[in-house]
């Protein structure tokens, strides 16, 4: 395991990040052992270390020399771009631009002749662009960027290159599947959504951990967590449901 990821690991149990409980329900409806809340990383020293995560990750993976703009999806995004280029900066000595978008176009200042979608406006022509954010469930949030990104480059007639998408944590899970009422409907699996949007788009996806391997080191190095509102070691009752859980909606390892 390397060692950005048993960092990240061990601040998610620090933290309270990752929390385990009764009774959480995700986004889609559906029940979950656990959850994951990146707005713990709430202090200047964990957005330092939340940024140095990523940064490791893309050096890890050779995309820092690929890569022009560090983009992060309002709002949790914007501050995970930041974080992510000032670790690049001071871990590898790559000094790239950091953008975010907004949620309405600009129309007053520098944005009075033309609605600016991105705050900073560092897109350029030909520019390598590499997304980052906390999560990915349904990929919505990033489809949508992705269009505001088409539109900006339509607008300012420039190429505009997505060369990957980070995200700190995979589920490794698939999606829900619904009734024709809406109704989620328990024990089934739907598509993968990274998978589908890797296919769609070509994009490549980069998680700085999958959860397997984030629940893996802490059961196996008995690192305290926040169980039910305690901390404690990982225990057979919650290593389970965790199990149980992947069993049932989770996608197939790489």
């Amino acid at each position: 395991m390397e060692d950005f990821k048993r960092r990240l690991a061990d601040v998610l149990a620090e933290t309270g990040a990752l929390f385990f409980d009764k009774g959480l329900i995700l986004k889609d409806g559906r029940p979950t052992p656990y959850f994951v809340n990146f707005g713990m990383f709430r202090t200047g020293r964990l957005s330092m270390e939340l940024g140095s995560f990523f940064a490791d990750m893309i050096a890890a993976r050779g995309l820092a020399d690929k890569t022009d703009i560090i983009l992060g999806p309002s709002y949790k995004g914007s501050a995970i771009a930041l974080a992510t280029c000032i670790a690049l900066y001071t871990r590898y000595g790559r000094d790239l631009f950091f953008d975010y978008d907004r949620k309405e176009e600009k129309t007053h200042g520098e944005g009075s002749k033309k609605g600016s979608l991105m705050v900073n406006r560092t897109l350029f022509d030909g520019c390598r662009v590499f997304i980052v954010d906390d999560v990915a469930t349904s990929m919505g949030t990033k489809h949508e960027l992705l269009e505001r990104l088409r539109a900006e480059s339509e607008i300012d007639r420039i190429a505009v290159n997505v060369t990957g998408i980070g995200i700190a944590v995979d589920r490794e899970q698939t999606g829900a599947v619904y009734d024709e009422k809406g109704r989620v409907i328990a024990g089934q699996r739907g598509e993968n959504a990274i998978e589908e949007f890797v296919a769609g788009t070509g994009i490549p996806v980069y998680p700085v951990a999958g959860i397997r391997e984030i629940m893996e080191y802490l059961y196996s190095s008995k690192v305290p967590v926040l169980i039910c509102g305690k901390r404690g070691p990982i225990d057979e009752e919650t290593k389970a449901a965790f199990d149980e859980y992947l069993k049932t909606y989770g996608s197939e390892r790489p």
